[in-house]
């Protein structure tokens, strides 16, 4: 393979990776928006996602489309929960102390799953077989459309529900003027287990859909929640569309850094990346300092 095809072949890697880490910063972004803290359980969300599809698969026999809207449904609950036991008795607490507490959250639900199902891999059968698909000298595997696919699917229906559904209005208007939302009729707290909801089921749809390419263990949702932030900065924390860009360009810039320079460095550059952010520009691609939150 000459050089031209590799770097397509990274690049055609580096988006489908960096689809999954716009998905799980969007999780970031909506609970970031309705509350002002980062959910660090979010990686958590992920592994669920995959893991209970696979447990729906393999042990109820149920067919791949049933067992990831099961999947889905269950983990938007468990976010459901998550914020009624655990977020909101302390809602008048810090928002470091509301941090910690999602810290903890994340190291419950490993310790569980690691309970309850072992530690050891599971797999998850990919959606559409595996043979690759030639692409201009470069290959395309079939289950990398479907993660490219499932992102813009989700990203065109929340940018739908933000931005035309009252729901999705009311959810924005909370995150940014909450004492006016409520002069309205709207129900702030409701509004943020929505949040809570919708973010399990966005990373629950990520698990799933990149389960068949690494597998499902009880531990990966650590290092895909750290990238899933690390999106979401890069791309400007709060900014909805941001993490697009913060996505896609972690996952390029992975992706040619292990190819080009050595596998060994993939998890060092996103975070190498993140702290050049901090540094130069902490308000992310799309950001603006300290303007409001959309």
């Amino acid at each position: 393979m000459v050089l031209g095809q590799q770097i397509l072949q990274y690049l055609i890697t580096g988006i489908t990776v960096g689809s999954i880490y716009a998905l799980i910063g969007f999780g970031f972004n909506i609970i970031y928006n309705s509350t002002g803290i980062i959910n660090f359980a979010q990686g958590e969300f992920v592994m669920l996602g995959g893991i209970l599809t696979v447990t729906g698969i393999q042990l109820l026999h149920l067919p791949i489309p049933f067992a990831a809207f099961l999947a889905i449904l269950t983990v938007s609950l468990v976010g459901v929960i998550f914020d009624m036991a655990a977020i909101r008795p302390l809602k008048d607490a810090s928002p470091i102390t509301l941090i910690i507490i999602t810290i903890g959250a994340s190291i419950f639900i490993r310790g569980v799953s690691s309970l309850t199902w072992g530690k050891e891999p599971y797999p998850l059968p990919a959606f559409s077989g595996e043979d690759p698909i030639p692409f201009f000298g470069a290959v395309i595997q079939p289950q990398s459309l479907w993660v490219m696919g499932v992102a813009v699917v989700i990203v065109l229906l929340l940018r739908q529900f933000f931005g035309k559904t009252l729901t999705g209005k009311a959810i924005l208007a909370s995150a940014v003027q909450p004492r006016a939302a409520q002069l309205v009729g709207i129900d702030i707290r409701y509004m943020v287990l929505l949040s809570f909801g919708l973010s399990g089921g966005v990373g629950a749809a990520a698990g799933i859909v990149i389960a068949p390419m690494s597998m499902v263990q009880y531990d990966m949702g650590v290092m895909m929640g750290l990238k899933g932030f690390c999106a979401a900065i890069i791309g400007g924390l709060g900014q909805p569309w941001g993490v697009i860009y913060g996505g896609i360009s972690l996952g390029i810039l992975e992706s040619l850094g292990a190819g080009l320079i050595s596998s060994g460095y993939k998890d060092a550059i996103a975070f190498i990346i993140l702290l050049l952010m901090l540094f130069f520009r902490p308000q992310g691609i799309l950001g603006r300092g300290k303007g409001d939150r959309v």
